[in-house]
């Protein structure tokens, strides 16, 4: 009786383990928290610093300071660290200009930070214990709807009236012009949150599908010796998946920044 006594509380075990680790939901890594707060009576306001702002100061640091370190004005054959950052700038202006075309050179500044400021973000989300901020709602549809915004003053400056012909691909049949034109309307508006939303989400599905799991080999690998050996498996899939989540930090940036680009040439060329 007394194995299958210690079993059966062991099993308990898990079972309490796994109960406290979801009653602590794994979206609550995504919350803003107030870090600091100190009162300002001559400004007549609180002043606050939150996990938000605190990142958002630490992308901007980091990208500078990598930015920083890669100048190479005192040497006369550049480091590894130079090359790499020069590759990077390249490739960039080559996506751009494919995009953009020949009004890519005074783009490419904002396009290349936008790239790196949402890298940085990403990654640092998957740092233990780190606050990805890239998966703030806030975060993520103010870009998007910045750039929609920008992109649309863009055309409209650019083209006038002309830029509701948009709206209306050539040769369409009169009976379906209020049609289209509707369709192509939602379709055009929906930019401003689809850029935000598909970086949004993937972020917070792949951040809390790993907080999930680690909760679990956690309960599990800490329950006993055999319980530590079975997890053995399950451990290099999560580590894997980790490796995972951070490819998709990658992607996720790349293709917010070439929507962007695609964006940018609509509003150029009108097509």
């Amino acid at each position: 009786m007394e194995p299958f006594t210690r079993n059966i509380a062991l099993t308990a075990n898990i079972f309490n383990m796994l109960h406290t680790f979801f009653v602590s939901s794994p979206l609550d890594q995504f919350e803003v928290t107030k870090l600091i707060s100190l009162d300002a009576p001559l400004l007549g306001s609180n002043l606050t610093l939150t996990n938000l702002g605190l990142y958002s100061v630490l992308v901007v640091i980091v990208f500078l300071g990598l930015h920083f370190l890669s100048v190479n004005s005192s040497r006369i054959v550049p480091s590894r660290y130079s090359i790499g950052f020069e590759s990077a700038v390249t490739t960039m202006h080559i996506s751009v200009k494919e995009q953009v075309g020949s009004a890519n050179e005074q783009y490419l500044p904002f396009m290349y930070s936008l790239f790196f400021f949402i890298l940085i973000a990403n990654l640092f989300g998957n740092v233990p214990y780190g606050y990805a901020l890239t998966s703030s709602a806030i975060v993520a549809m103010g870009f998007s709807v910045m750039i929609f915004l920008g992109v649309t003053i863009l055309a409209v400056s650019k083209h006038g009236f002309h830029f509701f012909s948009f709206f209306l691909p050539a040769g369409t049949p009169g009976p379906l012009v209020p049609l289209l034109v509707v369709i192509e309307l939602i379709s055009y508006v929906a930019r401003a949150f689809s850029l935000g939303i598909r970086l949004f989400a993937n972020l917070v599905a792949g951040h809390t599908l790993l907080k999930v799991l680690a909760g679990m080999l956690y309960g599990i690998m800490s329950s006993g010796l055999i319980f530590g050996a079975l997890s053995i498996l399950p451990l290099g899939i999560f580590i894997g998946l980790v490796g995972l989540e951070i490819a998709v930090s990658f992607i996720q940036a790349y293709v917010f920044s070439v929507l962007t680009m695609s964006y940018l040439k609509d509003a150029i060329y009108l097509h």
